[in-house]
């Protein structure tokens, strides 16, 4: 059980963190992390107009120091991507997800191998889109100030407030590792955790595909399949133009323009010009291209199919898989989300009747949820 002498070495690391601003500094952090079996990470970051994250800081800690790396001070982070890599330490964050994205474009690493608190906490029964303050609140009563969450971690020097914050926000990771361990080892339920971790760092690893971008676009089910096909062809050219320079996607142009344009079909830029939402800037920058996309659909008499979505029909096997998760979920005392969310179910129940399901409902949910749903399945087709 963690002492309040624990507690208080932690936040004591917090407020006199140590700054790593040269290679040398880093090198030597280095030495020290790998020397320990658990290190807590995080990362803050900034994302306004940028296709990828901009990393701002590093935090990592043992829980009784927080070293705070600044990547804008520093060169190549190989050593941090050794201590990524590194079979020996396990790496504890809270709700990665964004954190892998970040780490794996700025060190080519991921956290392996990983432990995932906000997974762990909703697998002892809280809520799976629980922050990290109310975790800390939750297992180890303390509450901590959230001040400096939108602050902007590029913007040189940082201040005081924020690398306090940034230090708060890793320092108790590994004693919260501890307090959940326990927890999970007592219900049988850490190998659950590894699964779903694993799975994480597989998804962190595998890029999305380009040429998938469309399905995001809210209202693509309303086109015919003409101008459907002109959307998923503008849609994978601007998910290209927008990683190549680096630009959030709106800033290329927004989802609704595309729609506007797959549904308008203009085959000249004086056609595209009139339709009076784009800028002319942008109009003489990419205009002859995506003209060139529609004339090639529309030449070609490509048609798209759109994607299959649940019908009026399928709402009683929607009603009975989620009633079903329910009663499982709170039989185990867990966040029905872990077992599975409505999208996964719509996953579940779209897939065709002879395919294994889809990977999300294999592993440890397979006994526990997934047979019982393909039985409902089952039923009502």
């Amino acid at each position: 059980m963690t002492s309040q002498s624990d507690i208080d070495k932690a936040l004591a690391a917090a407020d006199k963190p140590i700054m790593v601003e040269s290679d040398d500094q880093l090198e030597k952090a280095q030495e020290q992390w790998l020397s320990c079996e658990v290190v807590g990470i995080d990362t803050e970051f900034f994302r306004e107009r940028t296709w990828r994250a901009e990393l701002g800081l590093m935090q990592i800690s043992d829980g009784v120091t927080v070293w705070l790396v600044d990547p804008l001070k520093i060169g190549p982070l190989e050593a941090v991507a050794r201590l990524l890599e590194d079979p020996d330490t396990l790496k504890i964050l809270h709700a990665p997800s964004e954190d892998l994205d970040v780490l794996l474009y700025n060190t080519g690493a991921v956290p392996t191998p990983l432990y995932d608190t906000q997974t762990a906490c909703a697998m002892l029964g809280q809520s799976l889109q629980m922050g990290y303050h109310s975790t800390v609140e939750w297992l180890l009563g303390i509450t901590i100030d959230k001040g400096e969450t939108r602050s902007n971690w590029i913007k040189r020097p940082l201040r005081p407030a924020q690398l306090h914050y940034a230090a708060l926000d890793v320092c108790l990771l590994p004693m919260m590792f501890r307090h959940l361990t326990n927890k999970l080892v007592e219900l049988n339920r850490l190998d659950w955790l590894q699964e779903d971790c694993n799975r994480m760092l597989s998804k962190a690893l595998t890029p999305a595909d380009p040429m998938d971008a469309w399905k995001r676009i809210n209202g693509n089910g309303r086109l015919d399949g003409t101008a459907l096909a002109i959307l998923q062809a503008l849609a994978t050219w601007r998910d290209q133009v927008a990683e190549q320079r680096n630009l959030a996607r709106g800033f290329v142009i927004k989802d609704a323009e595309l729609m506007t344009i797959a549904n308008k079909r203009p085959r000249s830029l004086t056609s595209l010009s009139e339709l009076n939402i784009w800028h002319p800037k942008a109009v003489q920058r990419h205009g002859q291209h995506v003209i060139s996309i529609i004339n090639e659909v529309l030449e070609q008499e490509i048609s798209a199919e759109p994607l299959a979505i649940l019908l009026p029909s399928h709402r009683p096997m929607m009603n009975d898989m989620r009633k079903l998760v329910n009663a499982k979920a709170s039989e185990l005392n867990i966040d029905p989300a872990v077992l599975a969310s409505k999208r996964e179910l719509e996953s579940l129940i779209l897939s065709p009747p002879d395919d294994p399901p889809p990977e999300r409902f294999l592993g440890w949910r397979y006994d526990i949820i997934t047979s019982d749903l393909l039985s409902v399945k089952r039923k009502h087709t």
